[in-house]
């Protein structure tokens, strides 16, 4: 099990370090940390022992000290330097090549604590990737393990592959799933129905996980409702630990990511990591996020 972990030496990159420790741990995943440079710069190859280095080498050095000295022991991670005109397209590349289960990146960095402001790389990322990708909110530094998963539930075309893969990653990793589903409420009034819906659904969801859960494994389902649906959200209880999965738009290719108006809005009012699934992906059973 491999992950891809975008990695810059500034806040962005320590809070892609941390989420990708903090989802590694559970069941030993490796860490690949990619500095990606641009197609003009010099290539410089990392090595601390070696001759006397120019500035852009040093930098390359300084990173992987940096990176490198984040990882707590126990946890196995690499540091690769590559070059290319997108940040977004040399993270992918490398994570097909890697076979990985999943990309990591920051939050951009001028947001406000644990909330989101999506930057260009994260954003190209939730457009085009064919796996997974988790986003760390600013100012997120947890690395324990991920103490429960949350999996926002709907029943537009997408939603099914993000219960898939919370369930699969919650009966491996032995940590309570929750399923949430969201309301906003009609402006008039008249959501009574709404919810009673979603209470509905809610439960059939629960239902049919009770089937693929190990025996006895914590799931539960919640309603959340609100005015809108930041308002929803900030209804939500959050432990430490949580992990947030929800599906792509249903606008999406098949087995690619595009977020959609509603996950966009999701996004920014979450308060905890976020995990973006491929619509329709085929392969949470083989690599469910570790």
């Amino acid at each position: 099990m491999r992950y891809v972990v975008g990695y810059q030496p500034d806040d962005r990159g320590a809070d892609a370090v941390a989420l990708g420790v903090a989802i590694a741990r559970a069941q030993g995943a490796k860490l690949d940390l990619m500095l990606v440079l641009g197609e003009n710069a010099p290539y410089v190859a990392a090595n601390p022992e070696g001759r006397r280095v120019n500035a852009e080498e040093q930098q390359v050095i300084m990173a992987q000290r940096a990176a490198l000295g984040m990882i707590p022991p126990g946890v196995e991670a690499e540091f690769h330097v590559r070059q290319g005109h997108s940040f977004a397209g040399v993270l992918i590349e490398a994570a097909v090549e890697f076979e990985a289960a999943l990309i990591v990146v920051g939050a951009a960095s001028n947001g406000l604590f644990k909330r989101y402001t999506v930057g260009s790389v994260a954003n190209s990322l939730l457009h085009a990737s064919p796996i997974p990708v988790a986003l760390a909110p600013h100012g997120y530094h947890r690395m324990e393990p991920i103490e429960r998963l949350t999996a926002f539930i709907g029943r537009r075309r997408g939603a099914d592959a993000a219960v898939d893969v919370a369930l699969v990653a919650a009966g491996r990793r032995d940590v309570p799933l929750r399923f949430v589903s969201l309301v906003e409420l009609d402006e008039r009034g008249e959501h009574g129905e709404n919810i009673n819906a979603a209470h509905r659904h809610a439960n059939t969801v629960l239902e049919q996980a009770a089937h693929r859960l190990p025996a006895g494994h914590e799931a539960t389902v919640e309603v959340a409702h609100g005015r809108s649906l930041e308002e929803a959200v900030d209804s939500i209880d959050w432990v430490d630990g949580e992990l947030v999965i929800i599906g792509s738009s249903r606008l999406a290719q098949k087995r690619r990511l595009f977020i959609g108006s509603t996950a966009n809005r999701i996004l920014h009012a979450l308060p905890v990591p976020l995990v973006v699934v491929p619509l329709e992906y085929e392969e949470a059973e083989s690599r469910p996020l570790g």
